[in-house]
């Protein structure tokens, strides 16, 4: 068999020709790549329902003139900030990532070979290939010496494919043995990876239950707004009878702490923190929220091909036939391999395996092809020796056939060495073989792969291998990882059309091969369709379509620009063990805001009841004849008061170690605690202030003390609430609470502070007032929570790590 099939040389297109194609539009102009512009990265950021109410708010206080007051809105530039930042770094990194990565095909035009960016390609253009070269649009060969181009990035197919002269190329593959050229057929939006690519280019965020339902509740919040708000502007201005700046700043001061704020800025610090320790372990998030999708996926499907094996083969055994020894047979092994100027990925596996070439001397060397199924080597001497396909090389009726038959059916790749009777470049060889061993190759499975499956399988995630290529061998990597199933794959030509169908055979089988694109996206859909929450891995074109409808998208960073910008993480290093990590982060983020979202949401509760007790208490004044009361704190009070008993200590709670396993039910399980608790404070700090309040005629010094008196109750029962949330206790939670205590005492005890804040506990009978009623509220807080407990089984604030 020749090896060589070529067409007359041709030129390639003239300058002419390819200006009149640039003109008619026959460019490769690919799709703009499917990430997010950061223009588009800063309005998601910027414009967002709580910096909506927050800079309402922050715009009321300002036209107060009272610049303290709106420290609040330093939040919107944080909560804005921190997304921005992380998102416009992935995407650079993702983008430095496709310059590096971006082929540079040689164009053949008027007879010269010069280097192009893709985007210069036009129709028809003549482009030579190499070893090593991508195919960057689709054509047709015109030129070929012994081609072989590897496609499993469009087909999940590990094995070259022999390409000859007519024979059609893809955009995303490349060539991994021979040379030629091809012509370009299809070009920009008409290739088949651009297709796929196109397909998946609208950008969709990853869904997020602590985001959702933190959303939920900031609307019900907006819709509270709306009649506190009215309550409190009537309360304010016509029955306190204040002056309107201080009835605007009463007005913020009841609506501000409504708002979790922080709950939204403290999301995403710890999402953003996450990211970074990720980023150590090369694992780039391309969303803050995807690190969290993760730790609820309870179905990993992964493809094999790059994810669970190495792009390579490994030497398993070597079988000596006949009377040849085994040392003999070694020495020529070694020999042929680290002989080879362009191995193949099974001769490369060989020479990795057997590093020590005897020295002979090459009198004659037979490339392979696939055409002919063999490559050889004479070394004088030393003898002819052939390495090639035993079905081409063997007698099929012999044992030894038979015996490399059987290993194949075992998903193993078999290569037979031989002895030849004449030279390996003669006519007509190979002649007579003698065989001399088989040599067993198989896929070289990540060292990883097998204890990141381990793990997935003790945390209750189902592993489903997907891939392109044949059924046994898929079957044979996944039996040699010990996954259940793995032992009869499916061939998904096999596979039902319809959802319903195809759910049940995902319900009972874990291993699937030849499994086409479209039957990867189908596959993901079917497994959503029961209930699962889905992560697909992939390195390749033809994962493109699957990675984006999975609920988290995990591709690898050698793998296809298209399957980076569709994915929500990327794991630059290509390590398929790095999941656990980012599931760890996923539940750590997780535990740890479902903690700390109790105490938001406990000042959110309180602030809102506390701001109708004392708006109904105004209009009660107007149809009774009492006294009016107007809200006891100023804007600072509440921010102090959120200082010590949720912003800092909340801030260390949220990094905290914590290994629960994502649940589902975030908002039913937090106000458990928040609304009792955010009660009992409301209504303690209105009894507590109205015992201070001296009436519409009090001096500013009763004003500052009753607004004291009401400040001291509220923050004693709300670090009692701190307390609750940070059990079980270790000696650095011990010290984070006693920290707190101290800093409220130091800033109603320093002259300097009081006077900046406007506090003054000086008086004893209210000071013992409030200690009093703050008191009462703790005993009923902490009966609030052990009911809680024992209605529910245990102790929602408890769980997770310490």
């Amino acid at each position: 068999m020749s090896t060589t099939v070529q067409e007359p040389a041709a030129t390639g297109l003239t300058a002419a020709q390819v200006e009149q194609r640039r003109r008619d539009g026959l460019t490769n102009d690919v799709p703009a790549r499917a990430s997010r512009s950061v223009r588009d990265i800063v309005r998601a950021n910027v414009f967002t329902r709580i910096n909506a109410i927050l800079g309402v708010l922050f715009v009321l206080v300002m036209s107060t003139g009272s610049i303290i007051d709106g420290m609040f809105g330093l939040l919107i530039v944080a909560n804005s900030a921190v997304g921005i930042i992380q998102e416009v770094r992935a995407k650079r990194t993702l983008d430095k990532l496709a310059i590096v990565s971006q082929a540079k095909p040689t164009v053949r035009r008027d007879g010269v070979a010069t280097q192009v960016s893709p985007g210069e390609v036009v129709l028809d253009d003549l482009i030579e290939l190499g070893p090593g070269d991508q195919i960057v649009v689709d054509g047709e060969v015109s030129e070929a010496s012994a081609l072989e181009v590897d496609e499993s990035l469009l087909t999940g197919e590990a094995d070259p494919i022999d390409k000859g002269v007519g024979a059609p190329v893809m955009s995303g593959s490349y060539v991994v043995a021979g040379s030629g050229a091809y012509r370009a057929t299809k070009v920009g939006a008409d290739a088949y990876a651009a297709k796929l690519a196109e397909e998946a280019s609208k950008f969709t965020l990853v869904h997020s239950e602590l985001r959702s339902g933190i959303d939920k509740i900031l609307k019900f919040i907006t819709y509270l707004l709306i009649p506190a708000g009215l309550l409190s502007i009537y309360n304010q201005l016509v029955a306190s009878k204040e002056p309107w700046r201080e009835a605007v700043t009463g007005m913020v001061a009841a609506l501000v702490p409504m708002v979790p704020e922080g709950l939204v800025l403290m999301t995403s610090i710890a999402f953003a923190v996450g990211v970074v320790r990720l980023g150590r372990r090369n694992c780039l998030v391309q969303e803050l929220p995807a690190i969290e999708g993760l730790a609820r996926v309870d179905v990993v499907c992964a493809d094999k091909t790059g994810t669970l094996t190495e792009n390579g083969m490994r030497l398993s055994s070597i079988e000596p036939l006949g009377d040849a020894g085994e040392d003999a047979v070694r020495r020529a092994l070694s020999a042929l391999a680290n002989d080879d100027p362009r191995p193949n990925a099974s001769v490369q596996a060989i020479a990795e395996a057997l590093p020590d070439a005897p020295g002979w001397t090459q009198s004659a060397v037979a490339p392979f092809s696939s055409a002919k199924k063999w490559s050889g080597v004479s070394f004088g001497a030393d003898g002819d020796w052939l390495l090639g396909a035993p079905d081409v090389l063997l007698d099929p009726a012999s044992d030894d056939a038979r015996r490399a038959e059987a290993i194949g059916a075992e998903g193993l790749r078999v290569l037979l060495l031989a002895r030849s009777d004449r030279p390996v470049d003669a006519a007509d060889a190979p002649g007579t073989v003698t065989p001399a061993a088989l040599v067993v190759l198989e896929q070289k499975v990540r060292p990883d792969a097998k204890h990141t499956l381990e793990y997935f399988a003790s945390q209750k995630v189902a592993i489903k291998v997907i891939s392109g290529d044949n059924a046994v061998s898929v079957g044979a990597v996944a039996s040699s990882l010990d996954l259940p199933g793995g032992d009869h794959a499916v061939d998904a030509r096999e596979l039902p059309d319809d959802r319903a169908e195809l759910a049940d055979v995902l319900d009972t089988e874990t291993t699937f091969g030849r499994v086409r694109p479209d039957q990867k996206r189908a596959m993901v859909g079917a497994l959503q369709s029961r209930g699962h929450t889905v992560a697909m891995t992939g390195d390749g074109v033809n994962d493109v379509l699957a990675l984006k409808d999975a609920d988290i998208g995990v591709a690898m960073g050698a793998g296809s620009p298209a399957t980076r910008a569709v994915a929500q993480i990327v794991l630059l290093d290509n390590k398929f063990a790095t999941l656990p990590y980012v599931v760890g982060e996923g539940r750590r983020v997780i535990g740890n805001i479902e903690r700390v979202s109790n105490l938001f949401l406990t000042k959110t509760v309180y602030s809102v009841l506390l701001a109708f007790l004392v708006g109904l208490a105004g209009v009660g004044s107007q149809i009774f004849g009492y006294d009016p009361i107007g809200y006891p704190f100023l804007p600072r009070h509440v921010t102090i008061a959120a200082w010590f008993t949720i912003g800092i200590p909340a801030f260390i709670l949220s990094l905290a170690p914590n290994n629960e396993r994502a649940r589902t039910g975030f908002v039913g399980r937090v106000m458990r605690l928040a609304v009792p608790s955010g009660v009992v404070i409301g209504v303690a700090t209105f009894v507590a202030y109205l015992i201070a309040y001296a009436g519409p005629e009090a001096t500013e010094t009763q004003r500052i003390q009753a607004g004291t008196t009401a400040l001291i109750t509220l923050i004693m029962i709300a670090v009692w609430v701190l307390a609750l949330v940070a059990r079980p206790y270790v000696w650095w939670k011990v010290v984070l609470i006693g920290a707190s205590v101290l800093a409220y005492v130091a800033l109603f005890t320093i002259p300097f502070t009081r006077e900046f804040f406007k506090l003054d506990p000086s008086n004893p009978r209210l000071t013992a007032a409030a200690f009093a009623c703050g008191a009462v509220g703790i005993v009923l807080v902490e009966l609030a929570w052990r009911f809680s407990g024992a209605l529910h089984g245990k102790f929602a604030p408890e769980v997770g790590a310490q």
